[in-house]
């Protein structure tokens, strides 16, 4: 009954023990331990401390007895008999797989070096198209300009003309004024 108490109390406990161990835990107690079934009264909880924070719990686990039943150990495999036939097939099926790794090494090197030559060409590609993009768009400039230059030229060249015009005009007039009052 007091042991009910305790595992109530105290939370899951465990009820596994190899050897005796001693632990101090503040707050919920909890563990396990991969061993040997330990019944509770190889579990002994002694009460340190108490405070308004929490409790201060030692668990003992006490040595497991030697009728207690553990776990079996394993057998070591048995070893079979391995033919040199048997041998044979397991070279032939390592040297198998040994090529068919290489080849897929080989592969997998193949399309990666066929993939940069794309990036490669695919950058050649762009910086010609860029070279030749640019080039076009300096020549329209430059032919831009040189329609606007010949335009403004041909508007100075009327201009000029309007002006001699005028200007011979106003000789013409001044002439004339001056062959009438001669």
């Amino acid at each position: 009954m007091q042991e009910r108490r305790r595992e109530a109390e105290f939370g899951a406990v465990s009820r596994f023990a190899k050897e005796e161990r001693s632990i101090a835990y503040r707050g919920t107690l909890t563990f396990s331990l991969k061993s040997k079934m330990a019944t509770p009264n190889d579990i002994q909880v002694k009460e340190l401390d108490k405070r308004a924070s929490g409790q201060a719990f030692e668990v003992i686990l006490n040595p497991s007895t030697q009728d207690a039943k553990g776990d079996f150990p394993l057998s070591p495999p048995k070893k079979k008999d391995v033919s040199l036939e048997e041998i044979q097939r397991k070279l032939e099926a390592a040297e198998e797989r040994r090529k068919s790794h290489e080849a897929e090494v080989l592969k997998h090197l193949a399309e990666k070096r066929e993939h940069e030559k794309e990036v490669q060409q695919k950058a050649m590609e762009e910086s010609s198209n860029f070279s030749k993009m640019a080039e076009e768009k300096l020549n329209q400039k430059m032919e831009a300009n040189k329609e606007n230059r010949t335009a403004r030229m041909a508007a100075m060249n009327e201009k000029f003309k309007e002006k001699d015009k005028k200007l011979e005009e106003v000789r013409k007039n001044k002439e004339n004024k001056e062959g009438e009052e001669n």
